[in-house]
């Protein structure tokens, strides 16, 4: 992501085989191209991720949060899949702790990261790592968020911790500990990173290189840290 944008392109300093980032539709180099695609007069910002409807031709949404409540239930004739990681009767602790970890983690550390002050910087930090201390306490009853069973807090959650010590540590300056350095969450992050199918999603290579290449105002010389050595033994 640089003066375009996002961009469709593999970058053959880390090709991945099991990873396609090519547009499957249009062949479109940018995603921008897919918002004027369905509005030819937008002119605001472009962000990902992209839910995209093929017989409408269009953006179904583009928050996150509003597509994983989508895949929850919208699809379950055609996948057959009747996992529900938004249950009724759990609804309101989930969204209890949605929003905090939103607000002061998922956030938090890109209001860390783009603090351009030390003021500004320090009054993110602190909310930063008091919610990693709350799920630490959290995980130490439970093996999830909201109990035994994984919900969609969990995976909300996992976006943010699997990138932690490969760049917000560093990248954002969010270096009061590592998640390494909770036993719990970091037992908690590799259940989740080895649950069925999810290792295949993930490619720290790909992050390191969006992070630290994309944001030259904090990184200008783009150079890309090696480590960690490895965050999944």
């Amino acid at each position: 992501m640089l003066e375009n944008g996002w961009e469709f392109k593999q970058d053959p300093d880390f090709i991945d085989p099991n990873i396609h980032i090519e547009d499957p539709l249009h062949q479109f180099d940018y995603a921008h191209q897919l918002y004027t695609k369905a509005n030819p007069d937008y002119s605001g910002r472009v962000t990902v991720p992209i839910l995209w409807d093929k017989e409408r031709s269009t953006i179904v949404s583009n928050e996150s949060s509003e597509i994983i409540r989508i895949f929850n239930r919208a699809f379950n004739d055609i996948t057959h899949n009747t996992l529900d990681f938004y249950p009724a009767e759990k609804a309101d602790q989930i969204d209890q702790i949605n929003d905090r970890i939103y607000n002061t983690l998922n956030n938090g550390v890109y209001k860390c990261g783009f603090a351009t002050t030390q003021q500004a910087y320090e009054e993110a930090l602190v909310p930063v790592f008091d919610t990693l201390d709350f799920l630490e306490e959290q995980l130490s009853t439970n093996s999830y968020l909201v109990g035994e069973e994984q919900t969609e807090a969990d995976w909300r959650l996992f976006t943010t911790l699997i990138r932690f010590d490969a760049v917000y540590f560093g990248h954002f300056k969010c270096n009061m500990k590592r998640i390494l350095d909770y036993p719990k969450l970091n037992a908690y992050l590799k259940r989740l990173y080895h649950w069925p199918n999810i290792a295949s999603t993930v490619n720290l290579q790909h992050i390191k290189r969006h992070y630290y290449f994309s944001h030259k105002n904090i990184n200008p010389t783009q150079v890309v840290p090696i480590g960690p050595a490895s965050l999944f033994v």
